[in-house]
C-alpha cells in the first residue's frame, strides 16, 4: 500500500473510531450506571443475581441495541448514497458492507447471550442450563423475543454476505427491512402494560426503536465512512433525521407516559420524580433535547461547509445517542411503582 494511501485510510479510520467509540461508550457507561442505582435490594433468605449477570447483563443489552443500530445504519447508507455514481459511492458501499455482516453477526451473538443472561437472573445460584433456557425462552416473552431478533440477525449476515459478494444486486430495501424486522421484538423485553391499550403502546414502543435506530444508525454511518460524499448525502439523511426526531419523540412520549399511567403505583405526575422509571424517562426527555439541539447545530455548520469541526459535534452527538440507548436499557429493568 503507497503512503498516501495509508494515509488516506488512516483519515477515514480516525472519524468512524471517534464516532463509534462514543456511541459504544456511551451507551455502556449509561446501562451500568443506571441499571446500578435501581438496582434490587438483597432480601435476606433470597439469594441474588452475581456479578457477572448484575453488570453483564445491561452491557450486553447495550452492546446488542449499539450492534442492531450499526447494522439499520450501514444498510440505510446506500439508499443515502444513491446509486446515480457508482464510481464515486462503490469505494464507500466496498468498505461498509463487510462490517454490516460483522455487526449483523455481533448483534446474534448478544441476543444468544442476553437469553443465558437473562435466565441465569430468574434462577440465581448456579448456572443456566439448557433445560432452563428452553423453559425461559418457551415460558417468557423477552426470551421468544431476544430469539427472533437473533434470528433476523442471522438473516442480515446472509443477506449482507450476499451483498458482498454481489454488491448492489441485492436490492437496500431488503437489508433495511430485514435489520427492522428484528427491532420489533425488542419492546417485548421491556415494561408490559396489562389493559386495552397493551397493542398501541407496543406499537408506538416499536416506532420508537425503528425510529431511534434509522436516526442513530444514519448519522453514524454518513459521518464515519460517507464524509467525502455530505454534499450529497446531507439532504437525504436530513429530511430523515427530522421525520425520525418528531416520530421518536412523540412515540417515547405516548409509550414512556402511557405505561407509567397504567400501571399501579405509577400515578403522573408525581412518579416522573419518585421512581426509578419517571426518573429515567425524564432523564431520556432531556436527552432527546440535548440531541435536536445537536443537530441542529450540526445541520447548520454542515451547510456553511464546516467539514472538520462537525466530526467532533457528531462525535458528540452520537455519544449523546449512546447514553440515550443505555438509559433505555435501565429503563427496562426499573420499576414503575
Amino acid at each position: 500500500m503507497s503512503g498516501q494511501a495509508t494515509a488516506a485510510k488512516e483519515r477515514a479510520t480516525g472519524p468512524a473510531g471517534l464516532v463509534v467509540g462514543g456511541f459504544l461508550g456511551g451507551a455502556v457507561v449509561a446501562a451500568v450506571v443506571a441499571s446500578t442505582l435501581n438496582g434490587q435490594e438483597a432480601v435476606p433468605g433470597i439469594p441474588m443475581p452475581g456479578t457477572v449477570v448484575e453488570y453483564g447483563l445491561p452491557v450486553v443489552r447495550a452492546l446488542l441495541d449499539a450492534a442492531a443500530v450499526g447494522v439499520v445504519g450501514l444498510s440505510v447508507l446506500p439508499k443515502l448514497l444513491g446509486f446515480d455514481d457508482p464510481g464515486r459511492t462503490e469505494p464507500v458501499m466496498r468498505r461498509v458492507r463487510p462490517l454490516a455482516v460483522q455487526a449483523a453477526w455481533a448483534w446474534a451473538l448478544c441476543a444468544l447471550l442476553a437469553i443465558v443472561l437473562q435466565t441465569a437472573e430468574l434462577n440465581p445460584g448456579g448456572v443456566p442450563t439448557l433445560g432452563m433456557i428452553a423453559a425461559y425462552v418457551d415460558g417468557v416473552g423477552a426470551g421468544q423475543g431476544l430469539l427472533f431478533s437473533a434470528a433476523c440477525a442471522l438473516a442480515a449476515a446472509g443477506i449482507g454476505l450476499m451483498a458482498v459478494r454481489f454488491g448492489e444486486k441485492v436490492p437496500a430495501e431488503l437489508r433495511v427491512v430485514v435489520a427492522l424486522f428484528g427491532l420489533l421484538p425488542i419492546p417485548v423485553t421491556g415494561h408490559a402494560v396489562d389493559s386495552v391499550w397493551h397493542d398501541p403502546l407496543m406499537i408506538s414502543m416499536e416506532l420508537h426503536v425503528m425510529g431511534a435506530a434509522l436516526w442513530t444508525g444514519g448519522l453514524i454511518a454518513v459521518v464515519a465512512f460517507a464524509r467525502p460524499l455530505l454534499a450529497d448525502v446531507l439532504p437525504k439523511f436530513s429530511r430523515l433525521a427530522t421525520l425520525c426526531l418528531a416520530l421518536v419523540t412523540l412515540s417515547g412520549l405516548v409509550s414512556g407516559l402511557g405505561t407509567m399511567a397504567l400501571t399501579p403505583g405509577g400515578e403522573l405526575p408525581g412518579a416522573l420524580l419518585t421512581t426509578d422509571y419517571g426518573v429515567l424517562v425524564v432523564a431520556k426527555v432531556a436527552l432527546t433535547v440535548a440531541l435536536a439541539a445537536l443537530a441542529a447545530n450540526i445541520r447548520f455548520r454542515l451547510m456553511r461547509g464546516a467539514a472538520t469541526p462537525v466530526v467532533a459535534w457528531a462525535a458528540a452527538e452520537v455519544t449523546v445517542m449512546g447514553l440515550a440507548y443505555g438509559v433505555a436499557v435501565a429503563i427496562t429493568r426499573a420499576s414503575i411503582g
